[in-house]
């Protein structure tokens, strides 16, 4: 028994009945004659053997239960369709079929967020791998090739083989959760008053600062994988540690974390650059998304207007190497 085999022109004829409500507007949609919709139909029918409208007495065509079904499958496969004809045209255009991009935990969540739905708008067949991570992992992915372009921290090292440009930055700043002991000095902090409390570090999975700490200040430690994770022990009164203002912002305003004032902690403008191979340069998709980038990061806050936002009057303003 042959299996049935309908055409994508059937299941988009099929489509436009069920959305329209009638073979005389799908008609007119497809710019078709009723009786060429009614017969591509008739003929779907055919071939899954099943009924996909109830016609019976009705003046607007019913879908039946199997033609509720096939309806999900058919959206489905059409949008395929639709996704396949993007990326093709986008390919004859010159546009990449595929980008790998590398974001540092310091790009706020919220502009990647909306950059990139932006992106996929402006390119829907463009295929992306997006990866997230600390310290050095940016710069390693590119320059290992595993990353078109990396969008992160400061640059630990400079590299012939990288091209690297400014686009933005973004603030690390030390909190602790309001129980901690910390939290309950009513003064600027000294070194001494941080040097035995647990201090929360983020490990570089890249080996790119190895043997290199940036803000450590506690003589004990706690080192984790990722940033999210600190974050979370931060909130948890595990210990105290500098995250992004944009992971803690929220938390420090709604009073879930308190912003430490301890000049020892170098805070500053926390630089954000773009990264790609010199033997690499973007195609139109990923200069698209760098230029989109630098315009969304060039408008984040200044970092005392920052500070202001969030209650505290004055860190140190040396600008750190790199985040810990």
């Amino acid at each position: 028994m042959a299996l049935p085999n309908p055409s994508l022109d059937q299941l988009q004829v099929f489509a436009t009945v069920a959305e329209t409500g009638s073979f005389s507007a799908a008609s007119r949609v497809l710019n078709r004659a009723q009786s060429v919709i009614s017969y591509t139909i008739a003929n779907l029918e055919a071939q899954l053997e099943v009924p996909l409208f109830e016609r019976s007495g009705a003046r607007q065509p019913k879908l039946t239960d199997a033609g509720k079904a096939v309806l999900e499958d058919a959206r489905r496969l059409i949008a395929d369709l639709e996704v396949m004809r993007a990326r093709v045209k986008s390919i004859k255009q010159g546009v990449e079929a595929e980008l790998s991009l590398a974001i540092s935990v310091m790009v706020p969540a919220e502009a990647v967020v909306m950059e990139l739905r932006e992106f996929r708008e402006e390119f829907p067949g463009v295929g992306l791998n997006l990866n997230v991570g600390e310290l050095g992992m940016v710069m390693d992915m590119v320059m290992s090739g595993r990353a078109d372009i990396g969008v992160g921290g400061a640059l630990l090292r400079q590299e012939d083989s990288l091209v690297a440009e400014k686009i933005g930055h973004s603030f690390m700043i030390p909190v602790v959760s309001p129980d901690h002991p910390l939290a309950r000095i009513n003064r600027p902090l000294t070194l001494a008053d941080v040097r035995e409390e647990v201090q929360m570090v983020v490990s570089d999975a890249s080996g790119l600062t190895k043997g290199r700490d940036f803000n450590v200040l506690s003589y004990r430690t706690w080192r984790v994988s990722d940033m999210a994770t600190k974050h979370q022990l931060i909130k948890g009164g595990l210990g105290w540690g500098g995250v992004p203002v944009s992971l803690v912002g929220e938390d420090i305003m709604n009073g879930k974390l308190v912003a430490l004032n301890l000049e020892s902690y170098e805070q500053g403008e926390y630089p954000i650059y773009s990264m790609r191979r010199a033997s690499s340069p973007p195609g139109p998709a990923g200069q698209w998304l760098v230029d989109g980038f630098r315009r969304r990061l060039s408008a984040c806050p200044s970092h005392s207007d920052l500070l202001a936002m969030i209650g505290i009057d004055h860190f140190g303003s040396e600008m750190p190497a790199a985040a810990e």
